[in-house]
């Protein structure tokens, strides 16, 4: 997994009980995803530029501890599999300051243009195979 998202744990992002609200993983899930394209070479902003997007169709998180207010989290995100249009991705949260998994998951996207789906770009697929140890099946 390429650790490319480092969070602090806001006030905000708590709940009545003093840690962080379920719902604000799926966010750190989504700036791991921003940071992971830009580490490899694929800046979500220049998608576009390049004639394609990506759309979520399924998110998973499993809870395996909690995390609390200034928690230093760091996110970590591989590519598991591409297959013809869709992507998918496996999401870890751990605290560094006693190696605890707080969450980990899978967010699944489909490659678009402008019509719907289309095959996922060689040059992603390559990207992909280059920046990480472990390669994604199948490629």
């Amino acid at each position: 997994m390429l650790e490319v998202f480092e969070n602090r744990v806001r006030f905000e992002e708590t709940d009545a009980q003093g840690i962080v609200f379920y719902g604000n993983y799926v966010t750190y899930q989504d700036e791991t995803f921003t940071e992971y394209m830009e580490a490899i070479g694929f800046p979500y902003d220049q998608l576009r530029e390049q004639a394609w997007d990506v759309h979520v169709v399924n998110v998973e998180i499993d809870y395996r501890a909690q995390a609390t207010f200034r928690d230093r989290l760091i996110n970590s995100m591989r590519v598991s599999a591409i297959h013809n249009s869709s992507i998918e991705f496996e999401y870890e949260c751990r605290r560094p300051a006693d190696e605890t998994l707080i969450v980990e998951g899978s967010v699944t996207h489909v490659a678009v243009d402008e019509e719907g789906p289309i095959r996922v770009p060689d040059e992603f697929r390559d990207a992909v195979v280059a920046a990480q140890e472990e390669p994604p099946e199948p490629v």
